[in-house]
């Protein structure tokens, strides 16, 4: 696909020989699961992590059982989806007694990780989820300039060359970000699949496990001073989400995903291309004026929000050379972390 004005405008930030930007050391880490709680994955990496006691050398590293309830319950959620409970609005909401478990959840986690927007909040949040879509592992963020993220995106990617590491950007404003990891300064879903809800699959747990092992370890080398080359790297940008066909008087759907269309995420979709095969056998195709590329295809939880599948550009973004900042009187920037706080853990109760 060729570059598009939406690509070109990436450029304008940096000369052809980049200099180096100068960031301040990831201190404090959070990694979280059970967001959703059928989401295994997540679950499991996180119950693994909180078994060992060593702890980072230059971070402290937290992980959290974000939603104990809905886990022990292997469902998604128990009353409200807690990965939309993350806005401005939804974080500010009085609590009452009859406030949904998630949101009430919500805020806790926005005090123990946050409050989203301070300089108290984790430097970088990585919530980790499963999907039935055929995607790979994804990084999910709502910047496409953060440096930070796109540093461990590329490094992903060099290290996984046997797993497809892609990095998607949702354009959304801070107050309006509504995921857990939108609470830190810098963060990012990890997304990976396919794997069924209620279900854990060793192929994708390691690949889970490697990503967040060298996730850790590319924080450790940056705090550690190391210098990261920048470059070009790939950002899918959403664009919209499309419905199935439905009955206008009942509501249900009237037609599954395409068999052609069916795990082929990240495959430009065409103009023309088949979209929905229906119930009586009629192929509809994709009636958008432009080719896009199809995330999310066919994922079970987004039957109920009304999705089928979501559509993102692709652009290139060049991104600078970083290092840590360093501070007089302060090895690499980082703060002095005390012994006992090298690496907290949160297990599945419910108190924080």
């Amino acid at each position: 696909m060729g570059a598009d004005q939406g690509e070109k405008s990436h450029y304008f930030h940096f000369s052809s020989k980049m200099e180096v930007i100068n960031l301040p050391a990831v201190s404090r880490v959070a990694v979280c699961g059970g967001t959703h709680g059928n989401e295994l994955s997540g679950v499991y990496l996180v119950r693994e992590q909180q078994k060992k006691k060593e702890g980072a050398e230059t971070f402290s590293l937290t992980t959290v059982m974000s939603n104990p309830r809905a886990v022990q319950q292997c469902r998604r959620y128990t009353e409200t989806d807690l990965n939309r409970c993350f806005t401005t609005a939804t974080l500010g909401t009085p609590i009452s007694d009859r406030t949904p478990y998630e949101i009430v959840r919500s805020q806790e986690l926005n005090t123990l990780l946050g409050p989203k927007g301070t300089d108290e909040a984790m430097d970088l949040i990585c919530d980790l989820h499963n999907t039935t879509a055929n995607m790979g592992l994804c990084l999910i963020s709502y910047s496409a300039c953060d440096w930070i993220c796109l540093h461990i995106f590329k490094h992903l990617q060099k290290e996984m060359p046997t797993v497809p590491v892609r990095y998607i950007h949702f354009d959304v404003p801070q107050s309006e970000a509504y995921s857990l990891e939108s609470v830190g300064k810098h963060g990012f879903s990890m997304e990976i699949g396919p794997q069924p809800h209620g279900v854990i699959r060793a192929d994708i747990f390691n690949a889970m496990k490697e990503g967040i092992r060298l996730t850790l370890d590319w924080i450790h080398h940056f705090n550690s001073g190391v210098q990261f080359d920048g470059g070009e790297v790939e950002v899918y940008a959403m664009v919209k989400n499309i419905d199935y066909p439905r009955d206008m008087e009942t509501h249900s759907i009237t037609a599954a995903i395409h068999p052609q269309l069916q795990d082929h995420d990240f495959c430009l979709l065409h103009p023309g291309d088949p979209l929905f095969l229906t119930f009586s056998g009629k192929t509809e195709t994709y009636k958008g004026v432009e080719p896009l590329y199809p995330f999310f295809v066919n994922e079970c939880a987004y039957y109920e929000k009304g999705i089928a599948l979501s559509l993102a550009r692709r652009k290139r973004v060049a991104i600078p050379s970083i290092q840590v900042k360093t501070d007089c009187g302060k090895e690499n920037g980082g703060e002095e972390l005390k012994l006992e706080e090298k690496e907290r853990t949160y297990d599945c109760s419910e108190d924080v």
